[in-house]
């Protein structure tokens, strides 16, 4: 293969242009083929970056970039990625000769008359791309992932070609900057200063980051040394979570370091914390990038948020290891580092939380996650094909954070804990400073172990979608078990098999019995529950750890609440929700156990789930005449629970569900009793986030006083980012349909789509259910724009643009729109096609199962 990619290469550039387009070297973003051609061509990069930031965020940032690099072989161009403009090529100088500049299809080319065998230096002057920027009035940070960096500065933007980097940048003198190295010098220049910092560590494109902007500081001695930027001012918040920050990551970076034999690979571990950021977090080498609210708690902050908190922090730190220091060859592999990003955080943050049921905890966060895209039509492998790293982006999701965790802990299970970790350790040694891919790393667990993991990970990663168990019980003459078989059948129709154990409850009047299953075939025969007495009930997957959509029992629904395990208990939750989307329930009947299980559970984690599942139950399945007769019901029975004597985390999930349905007059006036503090519900504690939401909630609502209740929230607010968000989100807030118009039709223009997050959060206030009939005008633009959101968002925005907008819709008519849009796109990109059928699933569901 790389001799024909030589070959290859050198015949289709010794002739014209035109004959190179079988080779994809020259299209837009970085072909496969491209990247493997580099691969074999270039090493030894450095990038010697010099970016000039102006205090004005709409002035152009005037750059330098001193490339000095490698070549294998000089018989072809040297081809850069950078996704901007020609005319941002100010000049180019090659081993110190200028040449033309030579920019087609976002590449910058070299031609190979300039370039000389072995070592090379290519410096270019050049303005810098604004697109993952982030610039705002006082601040900036770089998001590079996952092919980004070429639209900052020309670059090698492919993840296999690591590179050191000598940053510097000059920026206002009352800016605090972060990178991924440390600081060399700091020189003042009049207005500015120029930072700059040593070289750092080998990285991959999209691991390159800084920040720069007002920020505060904090740092730590303690363990390791850590420094921290962020623009928090609420001094309760700073104060009761900068010490827990840094002790987290000194915590992550004990156990990863334990766990994988390696020491912390890099010179430095700092970190900035980011309003508006896009993520929870984000691993850059060195300068992690977290969303600030996800780090900065308040007192009243629950377990669940704490756990949360820890969970993220030991997810990142992990990265270092998984991810940065042993990275994927190709984006194809992505979920290979966020795979080992969240089954560590778990390791990690678990045993500081011991009243938490973590096995609980890893159900209900996951799997119904994984459910909601492998159900649909939208689907994908754990492990997708990518034929051009400009569509990685749409590889995220779901399916790469939440199925394949739950294929990890399989494989864990399969393999025993220990040889699971052997195969670790050796995969992080042998690869260390390089990359790699999905099946070498399977060849050296393949060591540890009997089993035929190549065989196995055929369908639980190279393969979508998931299993449906129908049960098979025959009884013998005497009213005992001759035989109970499971049965499994793949949801696609395919063939597909999925090996895996799960537990199996039989209950009697006054004992359980539970099985182990070990299922490799088609269906399995339960052998130990041969000849036992016929069970009132029968529970799959009692353990959680199976996945799939697992036969019920509907005249033992009633029983689902009264379950005394906690896993089994939120596991019947589970199942029986997947059974309503599949038809083999009733949306009443699903919400009917969902609100018995609310007047009785006690489990923060349990009412989470149950929460989720009654608001997309009451807002998506229900039509508006049953959403009406069950609202009254629900507001009722939650506030009833509201007024008992609960604990603090409980209080909050019920309060958190109270607040999304209560949309009644009764229910409007005691959420406003709430937000004026007219009603004080003790051990309920609300920060004033949650105030500021709860008067966004009930001006959703159409309360009587919801210009008023706006404008005292307003006079509230005293953190400048966050009265940037309010005064953003207040069109779509606003009773008048012309105001919430003019503000998605805004959305058109990229530049008012910079704040993602805040863009996401108008558009599920102006889509809601409540609104949808002034909004359904919108959803073909809504779809029409789902390309350019692609190419100008970054990796989770497509996806996240269709859920809030039609994704939100349960009429026929929005469901015609979906159909008539992807009839007439026949070459609509494909990828951008699941993202469109996993957002619309409910939608599509709907049209079947509405009451």
């Amino acid at each position: 293969m790389k001799n024909r990619l030589v070959f290859l290469l050198i015949l289709g550039l010794s002739s014209c242009k035109g004959d190179q387009s079988d080779l994809h070297f020259f299209d837009p973003g970085i072909s496969v083929e491209l990247a493997e051609f580099r691969s074999q061509q270039i090493k030894d990069i450095h990038y010697q970056l010099e970016f000039s930031i102006p205090e004005q965020k709409t002035d152009p940032i005037a750059s330098k970039l001193n490339l000095d690099l490698e070549l294998v072989n000089i018989a072809h161009p040297l081809i850069l990625d950078f996704n901007e403009t020609p005319e941002k090529i100010l000049a180019i100088q090659v081993n110190g000769k200028a040449i033309p500049v030579r920019h087609e299809n976002e590449h910058l080319i070299i031609d190979s008359e300039y370039l000389i065998k072995g070592k090379n230096q290519v410096e270019i002057s050049f303005i810098a791309g604004d697109l993952s920027l982030n610039r705002n009035d006082d601040f900036l940070y770089t998001l590079l992932v996952p092919d980004r960096a070429s639209t900052l500065f020309p670059c090698f933007d492919q993840p296999d070609l690591k590179a050191s980097y000598s940053l510097t940048l000059i920026a206002p003198k009352d800016w605090t900057v972060l990178a991924g190295a440390p600081i060399l010098t700091k020189v003042a220049q009049g207005e500015y200063v120029k930072h700059e910092f040593q070289k750092s560590d080998r990285m991959s494109t999209y691991l390159f980051s800084f920040v720069a902007g007002k920020f505060h500081e904090a740092t730590s001695t303690m363990g390791m040394p850590m420094h921290l930027l962020y623009r928090e001012d609420n001094e309760e918040k700073v104060s009761t979570s900068l010490p827990e920050l840094f002790r987290l990551h000194q915590q992550s970076v004990e156990f990863l370091e334990s766990y994988t034999g390696y020491p912390f690979p890099f010179q430095k571990l700092d970190f900035a914390t980011i309003p508006i950021f896009q993520y929870g977090g984000m691993e850059h080498v060195g300068a992690i990038q977290y969303r600030e609210g996800a780090l900065f708690l308040g007192p009243e902050a629950t377990d669940s948020e704490l756990l949360s908190r820890a969970k993220l922090i030991g997810h990142e730190t992990a990265h270092m290891w998984f991810g940065d220091l042993v990275t994927m060859k190709w984006f194809n592999d992505v979920w290979m580092k966020e795979v080992f990003a969240n089954f560590m955080a778990g390791k990690i943050a678990n045993p500081a939380f011991p009243q938490i049921n973590h096995d609980l905890l890893f159900l209900t966060s996951l799997y119904p996650g994984a459910y909601a895209e492998d159900r649909t039509k939208g689907t994908n492998p754990i492990r997708q094909n990518l034929s051009n790293l400009k569509n990685a982006g749409s590889l995220y999701g779901g399916i790469i954070y939440n199925k394949a965790p739950i294929m990890m802990r399989q494989l864990e299970t399969l393999m025993g804990e220990e040889a699971f970790q052997k195969g670790i350790q050796a995969y992080i040694k042998n690869f260390a400073n390089g990359n790699a891919e999905w099946n070498d790393l399977v060849q050296l667990l393949d060591q540890q172990t009997p089993e035929d993991l190549m065989a196995w990970s055929e369908v639980w990663v190279n393969q979508s979608s998931r299993p449906i168990f129908t049960q098979d019980l025959t009884l013998a003459k005497d009213g005992k078990i001759e035989t109970l078989r499971l049965i499994q059948k793949a949801e696609d129709g395919s063939d597909k098999v999925w090996p895996q154990f799960f537990e199996v409850t039989l209950v009697y009047a006054d004992t359980t019995r539970i099985i182990p299953v070990s299922i490799k075939g088609r269906s399995e025969e339960i052998l130990e529950a041969k000849e036992l007495e016929k069970p009132l009930a029968i529970w799959y997957n009692t353990d959680g750890l199976g996945y799939g959509v697992f036969p019920i029992d509907e005249s033992n629904l009633d029983q689902i609440p009264q379950i005394e395990n906690e896993v089994s208990r939120a596991s019947a939750y589970l199942n029986l929700f997947e059974n309503t989307l599949n038809g083999g329930v009733k949306p009443t009947k699903n919400l009917e156990v969902i609100q018995a299980g609310l007047k009785r559970e006690n489990n923060e984690i349990i009412l989470q789930l149950i929460s989720g599942q009654a608001n997309t139950l009451f807002w998506t399945f229900l039509s508006e005449e049953v959403r009406k007769e069950e609202a009254e019901k629900m507001e009722a029975l939650v506030w009833d629970r509201l007024n008992q004597g609960l604990k603090p985390n409980v209080k909050k999930s019920l309060y958190n569900l109270y607040s999304g349905i209560a949309f009644s007059e009764t229910g409007q006036a005691k959420l406003y009793g709430i937000w004026n503090k007219e009603i004080n519900i003790s051990n309920l504690n609300l920060s004033s986030d949650n105030l500021t939401g709860l008067a966004m909630n009930l001006a959703l609502f159409g309360h009587p006083k919801s210009e008023e209740i706006l404008d005292q929230e307003r006079s509230r607010i005293t953190n400048s980012d966050r009265l940037a968000r309010f005064d953003f989100l207040r069109p779509a807030l606003s009773g008048k349909e012309e105001d919430r118009d003019a503000l998605f039709l805004s959305f058109k223009d990229s530049q008012n789509r910079e704040k993602e997050s805040w863009v996401l959060a108008a558009c599920g206030y102006i889509h809601h259910p409540l609104r949808q009939k002034e909004s359904v005008k919108h959803l073909s633009l809504a779809l029409d724009l789902m390309e350019e959101i692609q190419r100008t968002g970054d990796i989770f925005f497509p996806k996240g643009w269709a859920s809030n907008t039609i994704g939100q819709y349960n009429s026929p008519e929005a469901e015609q729109l979906v159909q008539d849009f992807l009839k007439s796109k026949p070459d609509f990109n494909p990828v951008l096609k699941n993202k469109i059928l996993q957002a619309t699933d409910n939608l599509s569901r709907a049209q079947k199962i509405l009451v």
